[in-house]
């Protein structure tokens, strides 16, 4: 079925941008798309398109588009098209869907559905050519595969479906796929199992299928629970926020192997719930958000010389921050906050620092932020 995008009504008077946080912008050129993905339990419809003054960090309402519980998005390169799932608990209601995007103006275009191939598809991902798209099911305990055709829809291919029970009675009782993602320079896909605590590394063939690799995966501390991969833009270290645990493990990254050389509390408070790790532009400054007991963002100080963290802060946020982005240009950190029903504008100052803006958005179960360049 055709979804049929509704436009938010703007005036004349929001396109003035409002103050800046360090000066004023009325330079339209200072404005990217970011998407919002969604929990669909209350009043949100699905995905959500706004613009972004990346000078002044002010956001403002473009359109949204129909579709059920859009977690997490994947944005191709050229900004085209817009990959969702649709996280439900069932493989059966679960689902992966294509829309278009027109980026003059911020409009997505609903173009098909295809299988999730496992209950709560939670992360997706778009290989460096963009030509082929991997989902991360959470219940199903499996990665599916999608070839991505001219016209941008994707066609199922297969899933790999995991087996076993981990450390963790209470956490761990059947394999947990959170995440995957690709190596720096495309040769490599890394999944992270939060159920087993392994991170599998497949070789990727020249047909883009994926062959495992060797080693064929990489264990971490029991019970740690492996949420989300970040590698850093010198492509030498890689950084893995694990949610039970609470820690970030740093790990040397050579020619498709991981070495684990730190590990650093991200969660002091224990309430195992850390979520997403992303790292600044300029590679100086980690961040790593917390949930469930004294909901926050980590800030951590990243060593040039071996990659190593110090830590240096903590941001409150509002309640549950299960995703967080970073801007293209990296002056602001943008927090989806799903039980507080908001997003959050964070700038960050010369130290790493994350200082509140107050420029709210608010929004019904926020949990994924994305932006199109």
């Amino acid at each position: 079925m055709r979804m049929k995008p509704t436009i938010f009504s703007v005036s004349i008077a929001m396109l003035t941008v409002a103050c800046s946080v360090a000066k004023k912008s009325t330079n339209v050129d200072n404005d990217i798309f970011m998407l919002a993905g969604t929990y669909t339990a209350k009043d949100s419809k699905g995905i959500y398109v706004y613009k972004m003054d990346t000078v002044t960090g002010n956001i403002k309402p473009v359109s949204f588009v129909e579709t059920q519980d859009p977690s997490y998005l994947a944005i191709s390169k050229n900004g085209k098209y817009v990959y969702s799932v649709s996280e439900k608990e069932s493989k059966e209601a679960s689902s992966v869907n294509t829309f278009s995007f027109d980026k003059e103006k911020g409009i997505l275009t609903f173009l098909g559905s295809q299988p999730a191939g496992g209950g709560a598809p939670c992360h997706i991902v778009i290989s460096p050519d963009g030509q082929k798209v991997f989902t991360a099911n959470y219940m199903g305990g499996s990665l599916s595969s999608y070839q991505v055709q001219l016209d941008g829809i994707l066609k199922y291919e297969n899933t790999i479906t995991y087996q076993g029970k981990g450390f963790d009675a209470e956490r761990q009782t059947q394999p947990h796929i959170h995440f995957s993602s690709y190596s720096p320079d495309g040769k490599y896909v890394f999944v992270n199992d939060l159920g087993l605590d392994k991170i599998y590394k497949f070789k990727v063939e020249e047909n883009h299928q994926l062959l495992a690799g060797e080693p064929a995966s990489f264990e971490v501390k029991k019970g740690s629970g492996p949420r989300h991969l970040s590698f850093h833009p010198n492509q030498k270290w890689a950084y893995l926020i694990t949610e039970i645990s609470g820690d970030v493990d740093v790990f040397d990254y050579h020619h498709g192997n991981l070495s684990l050389k730190q590990s650093i509390k991200a969660d002091s408070l224990g309430a195992r719930g850390s979520a997403d790790i992303h790292i600044t532009p300029n590679g100086k400054f980690l961040y790593a958000s917390n949930r469930l007991k004294g909901d926050g963002i980590s800030i951590f100080f990243i060593n040039q010389q071996d990659g190593k963290l110090t830590k240096i802060g903590y941001q409150p946020t509002g309640i549950h921050p299960r995703n967080f982005a970073i801007s293209p240009n990296g002056k602001f950190l943008i927090c989806a906050n799903r039980d507080s029903d908001l997003i959050q504008v964070f700038a960050i100052d010369k130290e790493g620092l994350l200082h509140d803006t107050h420029q709210d958005v608010k929004l019904s179960m926020p949990v994924f932020i994305g932006f199109v360049e």
